[in-house]
């Protein structure tokens, strides 16, 4: 099995679901980058989206946005990207590492290149924001006949006629986009969770993790007692964005990654014990 797999099978053998932590690689600085990534596992990650530095991220709100102009400005590329998941590598062989991102610094750099130096460097799977399915032939086919998942995003506004196009040749997992807009700008109620979480199972076997606008642990359980995995990323991004120095940088994104992964391992513990009133309340609140 790839890691992803192993992973979401050892979480559900626990009765948990999954902390995925994303972060822009580069942010603020290749070396501070570096650490927070190395961090992230013993902080209580259980998965890892690697954002790969653009110019033009228009699936993204501010404070990625301003991740991915501060990782530009300290010359952050995509070869120094996957450097950074060879490091990683060197340490940590069994926590799932995703590349996310858009098409056009993949195709730059060349596919073929891209797709062998990713895999050999120890990415396990990709999400690539900007690249329909109708294109599969392009990067998602080849990326999965060499090893490497392929993660898509569905949203509110994927219905059931467009699922089963946007889930042909899915892997790893399937990412919901709980909200219609850009990565931070707001969250949605515990039941719109569920039902989209309830849709999704009626079309695919894959683990389902819903991200966007999760930035406290109480967010996180909430999710987390319907979902497969949690998805946080602006709230760990404003970390590094309100930090006076790297060392804070890496302080302030660790400490949060475990905060939420404590809200994420109690969440089914307490399973009953919060009814969907108060956790409607907790999402709606933030």
């Amino acid at each position: 099995m790839s890691r992803l797999q192993t992973r979401f099978a050892e979480l559900k053998e626990q009765n948990r679901a999954a902390l995925v932590t994303f972060i822009t690689a580069g942010d603020p600085g290749y070396d501070t980058s570096l650490a927070i990534l190395k961090g992230l596992p013993k902080a209580g990650a259980d998965v890892i989206e690697l954002g790969m530095p653009f110019t033009d991220p228009m699936a993204d709100g501010p404070a990625i946005q301003l991740a991915n102009i501060r990782a530009l400005n300290a010359k952050q590329n995509l070869a120094k990207t996957l450097q950074m998941v060879r490091e990683f590598r060197e340490e940590d062989s069994v926590t799932p590492l995703v590349l996310m991102g858009y098409y056009n610094p993949i195709h730059n750099y060349g596919i073929e290149r891209f797709i062998s130096e990713a895999h050999s460097s120890g990415v396990d799977g990709l999400i690539v924001v900007d690249l329909p399915p109708e294109h599969n032939a392009e990067l998602c086919d080849p990326a999965q006949d060499a090893g490497l998942d392929f993660i898509r995003l569905t949203t509110p506004t994927t219905d059931d006629v467009r699922l089963p196009t946007v889930l042909n040749g899915s892997s790893g997992f399937v990412y919901y986009v709980s909200v219609a807009g850009v990565t931070g700008a707001g969250s949605a109620t515990i039941d719109h969770v569920k039902d989209a979480v309830q849709r999704l199972r009626r079309h695919t076997d894959l683990p389902i993790s819903v991200g966007f606008g999760i930035r406290t642990a109480e967010q996180a359980a909430a999710i987390a007692r319907v979902a497969d995995g949690v998805v946080v990323g602006s709230a760990l991004i404003d970390q590094i964005a309100n930090a006076p120095s790297p060392e804070q940088a890496v302080s302030g994104v660790l400490g949060l990654c475990a905060q939420l992964s404590q809200g994420v391992r109690k969440a089914r513990v307490a399973e009953g014990k919060v009814s969907d009133t108060e956790e409607s309340q907790s999402l709606a609140a933030h």
